[in-house]
């Protein structure tokens, strides 16, 4: 079974006290759900039409480990918790 990525590209951020209460939640919901941070940051460097924004990048054993892990109350909670602090993009990739 081949591993998947989620992937979370910020595009802007307009509340820090709501990130970091979402941060402080969705860590360990994503990590309990058997989800692995391998990078978060801002890029450290853009090419093409890419843009200086956070992204994080957590992998998981499968797709559907990745999209209940999204599902769970403590993600749902976490979400709750970022309200309207961040407009971003979340994906769900699998690996090759």
């Amino acid at each position: 079974m081949a591993k998947a990525y989620w992937i979370s590209a910020y595009r802007s951020i307009s509340d820090l006290d709501k990130l970091a209460a979402y941060a402080k939640l969705a860590a360990p919901a994503i990590q309990a759900a058997g989800g692995r941070f391998l990078a978060r940051g801002v890029a450290a460097k853009t090419y093409e039409n890419g843009m200086m924004q956070r992204t994080t990048l957590i992998e998981f054993d499968s797709v559907e480990q990745a999209i209940a892990a999204h599902d769970t109350p403590g993600y749902q909670a976490a979400l709750a918790a970022l309200g309207d602090g961040a407009d971003r993009d979340i994906r769900i990739v699998e690996g090759v």
